[in-house]
């Protein structure tokens, strides 16, 4: 037993390092490179920033307004109602969250653009030479609102199933229709669950970088995430006290947000119950509800991509997908041996995996040792904080920490810096089906090994890990989506030669080459897709073990 003692000590004081440095060590440097040696009092006076920050707010609160009005109305459809497939809906509704913000963005301009191969066949396009209509704040507003919505659309649907059943069952039992039933007891008691997603889509808007960048820059709309990349890649090093400077009122707001989401989750009046079993009858409106459903799809999700497929496929930008113009040149070139493409995908399949796997195995112990510890407890919590500041302010802590050596391993310039990001950022990721399975389980299970004079060790190993593994398999998995293409934090950190996936399609838009582009997006789209198709087969078994499944 001593010696179990001993390896459950060694194991907390571990992990509790290992957090410390993720979580603490980003957000001290950011605050004293920002607050005590930094002089960012002229950076944000100045005119730009005010503009910037006045631009995000605008951006912010546009797209939260239309993240909510999608997402809340769909999850109010799909977990009250008898709507069919409601499963299938909801994981392709949450693809919109999923694929990434710069693919979103290039599918929408190859959709709206004159050169469109869904809108021009239909003379629907805008005439050659005329700019795209996304350029701008609405383009940025419409389409950070459909990538957020699935997040007001999994928190208000979370929600709905923690309503306890016997109120409404009770309300039904007296006679209260189904619109009675929805505005005086569903309603107010899931409105936390909905300003919870919300201030979720607040936070995810204001630190968007692909969105902006790609629609915000050649219409001249900066926001405060494009401007501290301008000013990084500008100027390089020499201009990080002014982009700390601008990361911090990024970084107020941020967390501004959670502190407003946690205190919201803290008034939520949750028991155990669901949304009764036998959902509200649509009735006539069926036939309409899954015509609209089917159709907000299409115009949001499935259009979007036909044009980017279309984009990759013709010959040449400018040229009518015809069976003459379509080829596949464009995916041969970005795959050809030695592009940029195969190696950027080697580097983002590697720190996903990487990533994922970390997580995964220090979630498990982490969060069932904070359950008897404070310190590790407080930790993990504060777990969030790293995933809710804007990816380019981690980004910029992580420069501030290994702009030069560190015990002499030198980070900067390397994949590994973007790898250290990544285990800062993602960490919430992983924990929290992990904590939803711990909180499932029976104490009593280990409590009887404990009596029978199990030692920490082989309890873990022997009775809490092998309960836990489907939901550390959970966890990983959405790290490695989001990690894949991600873009926000790569951004600032890749190098020659160490590029990732998003940050490949961000360089192609950029330098022009919208066709490869397209065709780099397209693959990127098509493995995240397959990832999440063969997770749901996989996790068939295990309703909610997926934050997509129904």
């Amino acid at each position: 037993m001593r010696r179990g003692a001993a390896a459950e000590t060694a194991l907390r004081l571990a992990l509790t390092a290992l957090l410390a440095a993720l979580i603490l060590l980003p957000l001290a440097a950011l605050l004293w490179h920002g607050l005590i040696r930094g002089d960012g009092a002229a950076v944000l006076a100045a005119p730009v920033t005010r503009r910037a920050l006045a631009h995000t707010l605008v951006t912010g609160l546009g797209s939260t307004l239309l993240a909510g009005l999608l997402g809340g109305g769909f999850a109010l459809l799909a977990g009250l109602t008898d709507l069919p497939q409601r499963g299938l809906l909801g994981l392709l509704f949450t693809l919109l969250l999923v694929i990434p913000p710069q693919i979103t963005a290039i599918a929408w301009i190859a959709l709206t653009g004159p050169d469109s191969p869904v809108l021009r066949p239909l003379g629907l396009a805008p005439h050659p030479g005329a700019p795209t209509p996304l350029f701008g704040a609405g383009g940025i507003i419409l389409l950070q609102g459909i990538e957020q919505a699935p997040l007001v659309f999994l928190a208000l649907r979370a929600g709905l199933r923690a309503i306890p059943r016997e109120l409404t069952d009770a309300a039904r039992t007296a006679g209260a229709g189904p619109w009675r039933v929805l505005t005086t007891i569903i309603l107010p008691l899931a409105a936390p669950a909905l300003a919870g997603g919300l201030s979720l889509a607040f936070i995810a808007a204001i630190g968007n970088f692909g969105t902006p960048a790609l629609l915000g820059i050649p219409g001249r709309y900066i926001v405060l995430t494009t401007l501290i990349y301008q000013r990084l890649t500008g100027f390089g090093p020499s201009a990080l006290g002014a982009v700390v400077a601008l990361s911090l009122i990024l970084g107020v707001l941020a967390i501004g947000c959670v502190v407003l989401e946690r205190w919201i989750a803290g008034r939520r009046d949750v028991r155990a119950g669901i949304i009764p079993a036998d959902p509200f009858p649509l009735g006539r409106w069926r036939a309409a509800a899954v015509a609209g459903s089917w159709l907000l799809l299409a115009l949001l999700l499935f259009l979007p991509l036909a044009a980017l497929v279309g984009a990759a496929l013709v010959r040449a930008e400018g040229l009518p997908l015809t069976a003459a113009t379509a080829t596949f040149a464009h995916f041969r070139a970005v795959l050809a041996p030695g592009s940029a493409m195969r190696r950027a995908l080697a580097d983002s399949l590697l720190l996903s995996a990487v990533a994922a796997m970390l997580l995964g195995g220090i979630a498990a112990p982490a969060c069932h040792l904070a359950r008897r510890g404070r310190v590790l407890r407080a930790l993990v919590a504060a777990a969030d904080v790293p995933f809710a500041l804007p990816g380019v302010v981690l980004a910029i802590a992580c420069i501030l920490l290994f702009l030069r050596p560190v015990a002499g391993i030198a980070l900067y310039d390397t994949l590994g810096i973007i790898l250290v990001a990544y285990l800062m950022r993602f960490l919430p990721l992983a924990r929290r089906p992990v904590s939803a399975a711990l909180d499932r389980l029976d104490p009593a299970l280990e409590e009887a090994a404990q009596a029978a004079g199990a030692a920490f060790p082989r309890r873990f190993v022997t009775i809490i890990l092998p309960l836990l593994i489907p939901a550390m398999a959970a966890g990983a998995l959405m790290v490695f989506l989001t990690a894949f293409n991600e873009l926000t934090v790569s951004a600032l950190l890749w190098s020659e030669g160490h590029e990732t996936l998003g940050v490949v399609v961000f360089n192609l838009e950029q330098a022009g080459a919208f066709t490869q582009a397209a065709a780099v997006s397209v693959i990127a789209a098509g493995v995240t897709v397959a990832l999440m198709a063969g997770a749901s087969l996989a996790a068939r078994g295990t309703p909610g073990l997926l934050p997509w499944q129904s």
